[in-house]
């Protein structure tokens, strides 16, 4: 049984990792601004701004593991960044793993050819930013201490609450390089990539590694 707490633990992405942990049979904490509407059984919920000052400081402590999953968005705008920054430095120093969920835009769409945040066209600004923070969170990571055991997942192009879930109870890993399906979509529901980083911290593969999951 691993202890595992999750930022952003009643998102989107975040609440499928929280249920497939507890499921699993981990010791879960999720961390979010507000309760969950359907808390799951036997999971800590902190509620709160990670914003506040010592606040990011507790879910490195009792820890194994620290899955990043927070949304770029609202208070978090531009903002993230430091958030992960000092969750670098404190799970460093605590010699606890950390896991960022980032986006597909810095995967590559081709292997050896450029990212797909290079070719596809070009966002919306608000949503820019956001792709801007992904891509931002990986190269943080690069950058961070030897010492550090960390992950960042890339989940695929079509992600997202705004989508029709279609579980498989599989998925496809890939290291770079973006994947697609035989009618060129690159897919994957929540559940499924909750089960890709479950897997990865029962079973650690991609140690200071991005990976890249899709159906």
């Amino acid at each position: 049984m691993a202890r595992i707490k999750v930022l952003g633990g009643t998102g989107f992405a975040g609440a499928a990792v929280v249920r497939e942990a507890a499921r699993r049979g981990h010791r879960v904490t999720s961390y979010s601004r507000n309760a969950p509407d359907e808390p799951t059984d036997g999971v800590e919920y902190v509620t709160g701004s990670l914003l506040e000052p010592g606040s990011l400081a507790p879910t490195v402590q009792d820890a194994d593991v620290v899955f990043e999953a927070l949304s770029p968005r609202g208070e978090l705008a531009g903002r993230l960044e430091g958030v992960v920054d000092e969750l670098i430095r404190l799970a460093d120093e605590a010699g606890v793993r950390l896991g960022v969920l980032g986006g597909a835009s810095s995967t590559l769409v081709s292997e050896g050819g450029p990212r797909l945040f290079d070719v596809a066209p070009t966002p919306p600004p608000e949503v820019l930013a956001e792709i801007q923070t992904g891509l931002n969170l990986l190269e943080a990571l690069q950058a961070a201490p030897e010492s550090l055991d960390w992950f960042y997942v890339s989940p695929a192009e079509v992600f997202g609450v705004w989508n029709p879930e279609q579980v498989t109870g599989t998925y496809r890993i890939s290291d770079d390089v973006l994947l697609r399906d035989e009618n060129g979509v690159s897919y994957i529901s929540a559940r499924d990539l909750a089960r890709a980083v479950l897997d990865e911290i029962e079973q650690p593969r991609h140690r200071r590694r991005r990976f890249h999951v899709a159906h």
